[in-house]
């Protein structure tokens, strides 16, 4: 049985911009997504689709726990966080899509 692999990522619209945490088992086709403003609302209206941080996980509670871990966090936890992993908060997608 193969293992599935999932994903938290936090998106930016910009450095120190607007950020939006969520969970995925296909990460590169999740933020795809979130690029040509196919899921509708939060992240189109702001414009939000640069991966700026991500974790993987090979057991969705896991990841779902660490999600919602991380949407309680308050902003500046989060933006050390992003700091921490990706200091020049370059947009990871083509990183990972190459």
């Amino acid at each position: 049985m193969q293992e599935k692999t999932y994903y938290i990522y936090i998106l930016a619209s910009q450095k120190n911009g607007t950020i939006c945490t969520g969970v995925t088992n296909n990460l590169l086709e999740r933020i795809n997504q979130h690029k040509n403003k196919i899921i509708k609302g939060f992240t189109e209206k702001y414009n939000v689709n640069q991966l700026v941080y991500y974790e993987v996980f090979h057991n969705i509670n896991a990841a779902l726990n660490r999600e919602k871990q991380l949407k309680t966090w308050k902003r500046a936890w989060k933006l050390k966080l992003i700091e921490d992993f990706n200091p020049s908060w370059r947009d990871l997608y083509e990183d990972i899509y190459n």
